[in-house]
């Protein structure tokens, strides 16, 4: 995998070049990956790709005019012509009085060592073997009929910044990835469903065998669905699709939907959104996190933060743009390709367990739904207005009786985010967690 220390002495070359062409400020970013994946279906191989990439981006000011530029060609002279076309276009740009690089106070002094990196790299049989598992153990399962196949990858990157206010940074990532897709029942009485596991180290990925027999199982239990009557009852959202309710809420209080005036929290800054037994963290420092990194695409230091602590509306995602419209410093949230200025987003992003355990949650329900996947994007950022598809299994009695499909859920952001109530069954494993979670008030629209 790329040593992303190398890239600074290039970097730093081009932001020269940049000022001596005439630009004030600048910053640029060189990004290098490679990526191994398979893919296996029916006892066969089926393909194996894989790519390797090096993007250097430069975004230039020149006074208030903005302009990023990119190229994957990092030789002498196509560099000189990435910062003539850069500080070209920016003195052609509309001038923009937020656009600027970040705080120097904010920068990242050190970078802690978040273990990020696996050295391993898997060749192209370990990666079939691994993805012939997860197919076979699927397939093992009693009522799987059929199989969408298996996956097996590794990805490596390196991330290089520097800035002309004096920042310079690098990092490297890897990713091991397996997942598996089956098939149970046959004709019109089909159902699918998957399951799969991402790590940075291969110590900490899922066993592919588990992964297959667990995609087959979820296969299996959808088999016969009904579709159940309109009515309000409780709704539990499985772990799986929990997550969704912290990306609405990231979305609302990103610094750019506020500032645009357009988020359905825009003015409960310091406010109880959430019951007080709710808090929720982005931690982008945490140790082998799915998107941990040791400073933001502007080389701002990253902290543990409470978004949400015990209810209350804390702070907004911030990037330095951002943050100048609304009067705030970043709080180093943002992101960053190279082609495109920094916007604010989330890393690793999750809410803190409760106290009752799923089967708890799911025993003082007489009439609910349990929802294992959501289908399209009903959700209003301005209003909290929502519906979405549905499907899971109904409760009935304190248990999960049968498989229901073909349900939508509707009701409004505000309302559901003050009546949720998270379970004690927290796992780190998408980037955005949360426990299962139980929403009262819900409207459930079946037949």
């Amino acid at each position: 995998m790329p040593a992303p220390t190398d890239n600074l002495n290039l970097l730093a070359d081009v932001l020269a070049a940049a000022r001596a062409a005439g630009a004030d400020a600048a910053d640029a970013v060189m990004v290098e990956g490679l990526s191994l994946g398979v893919s296996w279906r029916m006892g066969k191989a089926e393909d194996v790709e894989r790519s390797e990439g090096r993007d250097l981006g430069l975004r230039v000011f020149v006074g208030q005019g903005q302009a990023c530029v990119s190229t994957s060609d990092t030789g002498a002279e196509a560099r000189r012509d990435l910062v003539a076309r850069a500080v070209a276009m920016a003195k052609a740009a509309p001038p923009d009085k937020f656009a600027g690089l970040a705080d120097p106070a904010l920068l990242a002094k050190s970078f802690p060592d978040l273990d990020l990196a696996d050295d391993a790299e898997p060749n192209v049989e370990e990666l079939y073997e691994r993805a012939r598992v997860a197919e076979a153990a699927a397939l093992a399962v009693a009522g799987v009929t059929n199989s969408e196949g298996s996956n097996a990858s590794f990805g490596g990157s390196s991330i290089a910044l520097a800035t002309s206010g004096g920042f310079a940074g690098a990092y490297r990532s890897s990713r091991h990835g397996v997942s598996a897709s089956a098939i149970a029942g046959t004709g019109t009485g089909m159902e699918q469903d998957y399951d799969y596991s991402s790590a940075h180290h291969l110590s900490e990925l899922d066993d592919a065998e588990k992964i297959g027999r667990s995609a087959g199982e979820r296969a299996v239990r959808r088999l016969n669905p009904r579709k159940m009557p309109s009515q309000s009852v409780p709704v539990v959202l499985s772990p799986r699709v929990a997550g969704s309710m912290l990306g609405h809420l990231a979305g609302a209080i990103s610094g750019s939907s506020v500032a645009r005036g357009t988020s359905f929290l825009k003015d409960k800054m310091g406010s109880a959104v959430f019951s007080e037994n709710i808090t929720i963290i982005d931690d982008p420092l945490r140790r082998r996190g799915t998107r941990s990194r040791p400073f933001d695409g502007e080389g701002v230091n990253g902290q543990r933060r409470a978004l949400i602590d015990k209810g209350r509306l804390t702070t907004w995602l911030l990037d330095s743009a951002t943050g100048r419209q609304l009067n705030m410093p970043s709080t180093g949230h943002a992101g960053r390709g190279t082609s495109s200025p920094p916007s604010p987003g989330p890393t690793n992003l999750y809410m803190e367990p409760g106290t009752v355990t799923p089967e708890e949650m799911i025993a003082a329900i007489g009439q609910g739904f349990y929802i294992t996947d959501l289908i399209g994007f009903g959700v209003n950022g301005v209003t909290g207005d929502y519906s979405r598809g549905a499907s899971g299994f109904w409760i009935e009695n304190g248990a999960i009786a049968f498989p229901v499909a073909e349900m939508t859920i509707a009701g409004n952001l505000k309302d559901m985010f003050r009546s949720l109530v998270p379970a004690s069954d927290l796992q780190f494993k998408y980037g955005t967690d949360a426990p299962t979670l139980r929403i009262d008030g819900l409207t459930v629209a079946g037949t």
